[in-house]
């Protein structure tokens, strides 16, 4: 799907450049996987996306056939993406461990009231009724 989205977009827009398909992947890559990609990955990979297309339009597909071919060399798997996330968050828990918070608190939790209501709520006013069924008239405020 993001595929047919990407092809389609390069055709709609042929004077796109690797800055603007960059912009494009990034912005897929968050909304549809919940992944900021800030690795500089988006834009070497949008430089070869516009290479193979130019090659493509010339009619050489030297480049495709080899990405092809690797694709196909690991059983029509990519990379397992998994293992990347593990690692990444491993490194984040090294660098949070022996963070400032923990020194000041001596470690542990402390116990929090519950946060006090931002807004006021007013009681509704609830109507008088005198002993006849009137409803009594009363000043607002």
């Amino acid at each position: 799907m993001v595929c047919a989205k990407t092809i389609d977009l390069l055709n709609e827009n042929p004077d796109a450049d690797a800055e603007w398909l960059e912009e494009f992947l990034l912005q897929v890559m968050l909304d549809e996987f919940e992944v900021n990609v800030d690795d500089e990955s988006g834009f070497e990979v949008a430089e070869q996306i516009m290479r193979m297309r130019k090659d493509c339009i010339k009619g050489e597909f030297r480049e495709v056939l080899q990405l092809k071919e690797r694709w196909d060399a690991r059983g029509g798997r990519g990379e397992d993406v998994g293992k990347l996330f593990e690692k990444e968050r491993d490194e984040r828990e090294d660098e949070t461990s022996g963070s400032e918070g923990d020194d000041r608190e001596g470690g542990a939790d402390v116990d929090m009231d519950e946060a006090p209501p931002l807004v006021r709520v007013r009681q509704p006013v609830l109507p008088e009724v005198d002993e006849d069924g009137f409803t009594k008239v009363t000043k607002k405020g």
